[in-house]
């Protein structure tokens, strides 16, 4: 299956999140996207080293995480998944050995039901190896 395939299947498919990136896991180059969906380089690096914070708590629990202008408050980080809100509407990173998937969901869905979404194509991809 192709990367955009996994966005537009895997990922938006499921019917739990509205837009989807993968890019590689530092941040740099964006591997598929829904379309109209873009995050900035500079954010996609953000958003990867929140995954090498090992500092308790993590700084994104204070400084929380801009995309596209907007500024969303962390309710989640670990090592390898990120939750962030704005309102009602949400983003969630997940992290494999080589991938970084960005999913977002609206006001009408649960971040919880849009996790398990990112969490099982993201389980897949460290199965195989990304």
């Amino acid at each position: 299956m192709s990367w955009q395939a996994y966005v537009d299947t895997s990922l938006v498919g499921a019917g739990t999140l509205d837009k989807a990136i993968i890019c590689d896991a530092a941040g740099s180059t964006v591997w598929a996207s829904s379309a109209g969906f873009t995050i900035p380089v500079a954010e996609l690096k953000a958003i990867a080293a929140t995954f090498a914070d090992k500092s308790e708590p993590k700084q994104v629990f204070s400084t929380g995480i801009t995309i596209n202008g907007e500024k969303y408050m962390t309710i989640g980080s670990d090592d390898t998944s990120l939750k962030l809100k704005k309102g009602k509407e949400g983003i969630i990173a997940t992290k494999t050995t080589q991938a970084l998937l960005i999913g977002h969901h609206d006001e009408d869905t649960q971040t919880v039901n849009a996790n398990t979404t990112m969490e099982s194509l993201a389980a897949y991809l460290r199965e195989v190896g990304y």
